[in-house]
């Protein structure tokens, strides 16, 4: 989480937009994206170079010997604003926007509309003053840093611009276990976050992919999709991809919902946050769609969708709201029994509501279900999260309590949770008792509360000390009006 002297850092530079008259959120969040692309870009070039220097190899940078005046080091120390100003403008900024100049990648797709916004030379020289006192040591860093930047959307809520809390991806990640083979998409990716940490996941646990050059080609341009109907997002998306070290994501700008996405059958995970607000162009909702579940709730349309974009024994992990689990219309049933009956659901992790605060207090659960096509759900673990880390309030300030390691590491070892009793966090249902409660998937609907037994003294013990009481307090008034003087 952005805390402290960092994010006092951000809000200043946020108030430098604003105050010069960029104060349309997202617009904010795109040109302070920009320029942080353009600084990291310099960054990772220093590595790279001082990498091949260490190691004696020759290295052919992004930066021509030209276009070296273009790296941030180099512009941000020009004597006046005005130069600054000129070199970003007319250099800097084209030179981004052409990087790949095939036409193809999800970069040179999204950045070709982008406008530098920043109106004068002044307010750019002092933006790039607070940029570059930014320390940005790692990706969980960048990640706070864009989702303290969009918790700053007005509308974040109504029209599905939240992001989901890094911590929460790491943990769906970390319960999926990508592999060097899987075909990841989330189709309503906003900056790319779940696809950033599932390439992070990678490179840690399996770093010797990058040894094995089809496999290093499958992640760099077949791996991670991703698509999203805002534009701002899908470039945001693609910076980030980039600046991770996937060259090629295939980020794509698509209603994921309408008939114009043809995707059947194709991946082999899905992480995903999909809206659960927002406007829904009903007409166009793709019609197989339609016949999984017949609705206008988009949290439930994306669940149909996962089903169908997955291949057999795909896996997905989705966010869901509560409503999800037990709402009674006949669209909410039906995608439950679609699941339970022809797939196997695996988990439902309920979370509590403060995880998306401080926009959004919505309860939510993660399901986590594997495509099938032919049923397979015997038995489906819940899991009731009551901390994630940080407090539930506005404020989600960094505290112990945290269920997060325990959840991965039961998710784990699922074999060691079948004798889990109902009072406990965690526990596995049966299918069948599922069944028989109308398919609800909410975990108050199975876990049990054990009530302690209070013993109480006898009435007339307990009358006995109230009339001592009264004494007691009867005695005290007469003296205090004898203080007093008082003869009521």
């Amino acid at each position: 989480m952005i805390t402290g002297e960092m994010k006092n850092k951000i809000d200043r530079i946020w108030e430098t937009f604003w105050t010069g008259g960029i104060t349309n959120p997202l617009e904010v969040i795109e040109q302070f994206t920009y320029l942080l692309f353009i600084k990291q870009l310099d960054e990772v070039e220093s590595t790279k170079e001082s990498e091949a220097n260490f190691l004696g190899v020759p290295y052919v940078g992004i930066f021509p010997e030209e276009c070296q005046q273009y790296r941030w080091n180099k512009f941000k120390s020009l004597g006046s604003a005005e130069e600054i100003y000129k070199i970003v403008l007319d250099g800097v900024f084209p030179f981004i926007k052409n990087l790949h100049q095939d036409g193809d990648s999800a970069y040179s797709k999204y950045m070709g509309d982008a406008i530098f916004k920043i109106p004068t030379p002044a307010m750019l020289s002092k933006i790039v003053d607070g940029i570059d006192s930014l320390v940005l040591v790692d990706t969980d860093a960048k990640g706070d840093l864009y989702e303290y930047l969009l918790s700053k959307v007005s509308t974040a809520g109504t029209n599905g611009q939240f992001r989901t809390p890094r911590h929460i991806i790491d943990m769906m990640v970390q319960l999926m276990k990508p592999t060097p083979s899987d075909v990841i998409v989330d189709p309503a990716m906003g900056s790319a976050g779940f696809l950033v940490a599932s390439q992070n996941y990678l490179r840690t646990n399996h770093a010797d992919l990058f040894l094995n050059a089809g496999l290093r080609e499958h992640f760099n341009n077949d791996m991670f999709h991703g698509f999203d109907m805002d534009r701002t997002m899908l470039r945001i998306g693609a910076m980030n991809m980039m600046l991770h070290g996937v060259e090629n994501p295939k980020i794509e700008y698509k209603d994921s919902l309408s008939e114009q996405n043809t995707d059947h059958v194709k991946y082999t995970l899905v992480l995903a946050n999909p809206p659960f607000k927002g406007s829904l162009d009903y007409e166009a909702v793709s019609a197989d769609l339609l016949k999984v579940t017949k609705t206008k709730k988009t949290e439930l349309l994306f669940l149909a969708l996962n089903l169908r974009v997955l291949k057999n024994g795909g896996r997905s992990a989705t966010i869901v709201p509560d409503g999800v689990l037990f709402g009674s219309s006949k669209a909410h049933q039906q995608i439950r029994q679609e699941i339970v009956n022809n797939n196997k659901l695996d988990a439902v992790i309920s979370m509590p509501s403060g995880v998306f605060k401080p926009y959004a207090g919505v309860s939510t659960a993660i399901l986590i279900f594997t495509k099938t096509g032919a049923g397979g759900t015997d038995k489906v673990w819940f899991y009731d999260m009551k901390a994630d880390g940080y407090s539930l309030d506005d404020k989600r300030q960094a505290i112990e309590a945290n269920d997060i390691p325990d959840i991965i590491e039961r998710f784990n070892h699922l074999e060691n949770e079948n004798d889990r009793k109902r009072t406990e966090q965690s526990f596995f249902v049966p299918v069948e008792e599922i069944k028989n409660n109308g398919y609800d998937l909410s975990i108050n609907k199975y876990k049990e509360i054990e009530y302690e037994r209070v013993e109480y003294d006898p009435p007339n013990v307990i009358m006995e000390r109230i009339n001592k009481i009264d004494g007691e307090i009867v005695t005290l008034k007469d003296e205090l009006m004898k203080l007093l003087d008082l003869d009521l």
